[in-house]
């Protein structure tokens, strides 16, 4: 009995010594895992950058006569209010011409130039406006 008794010791011992190994082992990884950082997700945030294009029907006009401009938009919700503007005495001043931005991000708005010379003109919404177009009215 007593060899019998010793046998269980040991065996006893060996079961504990093992389940120590393994419960250590296991907080040793979970510490290392604990002590490297961890990812955190990227939060980018992308500036949609709003922007409108134009296109004049013509370059030139007799004066009376009216010229459509058309383009179209990024980042601009349908229905947007766009006007038109010219540039006069170094200053852009806005023309009753109006439209609204279409489904499809398109745009078509006519205006009459009645001065003659030379008109620079440009489609605005806020502070976002078209690169600008020059007709020549005669």
């Amino acid at each position: 009995m007593h060899a019998n008794l010793r046998h269980r010791c040991v065996r006893t011992l060996a079961a504990g010594a093992l389940s120590a190994a393994l419960v250590s082992a296991g907080t040793a990884a979970a510490f290392a895992a604990g002590a490297a950082p961890t990812p955190s997700p990227t939060h980018t945030t992308h500036t949609m950058t709003k922007s409108i294009s134009v296109k004049a029907s013509h370059s030139s006009v007799k004066a009376g006569q009216s010229v459509t401009l058309t383009g179209r938009t990024a980042h601009l919700a349908a229905g947007t209010k766009l006007t038109v503007q010219h540039l006069r005495n170094g200053k852009w001043t806005t023309l009753r011409a109006t439209t609204v931005v279409k489904k499809g991000d398109t745009y078509t708005v006519t205006t009459k130039l009645a001065a003659k010379g030379t008109e620079h003109l440009r489609v605005v919404s806020g502070p976002t406006h078209s690169r600008t177009v020059t007709v020549h009215v005669m």
